[in-house]
């Protein structure tokens, strides 16, 4: 890979590397074949982090173009708890980390019901509930999506392994990176204080 194109990239593909951010699973389904850089030899499915970066910066655009504190982030998954929590706080959105109540979305009686502009998911396997509910009041769904994740409940996609600590701490850092340059809350990477870090679970 040449320099040139490193440049291009929000961070060197050596970070997206060594946080796993490409490792995907050993299955694939049909929707993120587009998303796949090649299988490995012991079977597991590579994604292309080229497409994760756009699809960072596309996110990013997408949702900075919403009312941050209307924009809902939803992880079931235990690693993607802490970094969904860090990402919600940093930018003023809101965060249902863990078991996601029925009827958040579409249940006003509930003591926990929120009218989002938009769903953020940290699987949209795992954050089923949350996925046909914003299906059901028609507000667009993003989604981290692995390479076996059907994904045609989803607007916007982001192709990474949303299973690994390090690789979820990675995107979410990047995304609030990303979101706070958008709103112009952020003058440079520089003055970005928050580390991958500070986004990852602990075991």
């Amino acid at each position: 890979m040449t320099d040139d194109v490193k440049t291009d990239l929000l961070v060197t593909e050596d970070v997206y590397l060594t946080s796993g951010v490409h490792i995907g699973t050993q299955q694939k389904s049909a929707d993120m074949k587009p998303f796949i850089f090649k299988v490995r030899s012991d079977g597991l499915y590579v994604l292309d982090v080229k497409q994760t970066d756009l699809r960072v910066r596309a996110v990013a655009k997408f949702l900075s173009r919403f009312p941050l504190d209307k924009i809902m982030i939803v992880s079931a998954r235990q690693y993607g708890q802490k970094p969904a929590k860090v990402f919600a706080k940093a930018i003023g959105a809101q965060v249902i980390p863990g078991r996601f109540v029925p009827g958040s979305l579409t249940n006003p009686t509930l003591p926990q019901y929120v009218e989002p502009d938009v769903l953020f998911v940290t699987d949209p396997a795992a954050d089923q509930q949350a996925v046909a509910e914003a299906l059901n009041v028609g507000i667009p769904i993003v989604a981290l999506c692995d390479a076996n994740n059907e994904t045609r409940n989803v607007d916007l996609v982001i192709p990474t392994n949303n299973k690994g600590r390090r690789a979820l701490a990675c995107v979410y850092w990047l995304l609030t990176r990303e979101i706070l340059k958008e709103r112009k809350l952020l003058a440079s990477d520089a003055d970005f204080k928050l580390t991958i870090d500070d986004f990852e679970a602990s075991l």
